[in-house]
């Protein structure tokens, strides 16, 4: 199983980045493909999630300013983040679980620096 995330960098608020999160080594329309960030000093939280069923979720911090899509031909999932905030500056990475309410992820990416200056 591989998770690679991409598309990171330096931005200014209120700014767009696009994250991309390519999965291989497992059947990708199976399993949930979650997006977290930690910031440093802080917790690991979910941002949004997208479910083998097309559902997606977000934490009320980002609803609204992100958008999370799944390209089954591409095994891919992005993250398009709008109208970011400083407080958006976080190592993002990608995860693979079976469900988006499962407590626990069974694959993670390497991660992607997303700073968002003020």
């Amino acid at each position: 199983v591989q998770l690679v995330e991409s598309g990171g960098g330096l931005v200014q608020a209120g700014g767009s980045l696009k994250l991309s999160c390519a999965a291989s080594g497992f059947v990708f329309s199976d399993y949930a493909i979650g997006w977290f960030r930690q910031a440093p000093g802080k917790e690991r939280e979910m941002v949004a999630c997208s479910s083998s069923d097309g559902s997606s979720r977000y934490a009320d911090s980002v609803e609204g300013r992100f958008t999370i899509s799944s390209d089954n031909a591409q095994n891919t999932v992005y993250l398009q983040m709008d109208s970011l905030k400083p407080e958006d500056t976080a190592i993002y990475y990608c995860a693979k679980r079976n469900f988006c309410s499962c407590p626990v992820s069974l694959d993670w990416g390497q991660g992607t620096q997303v700073t968002v200056s003020s």
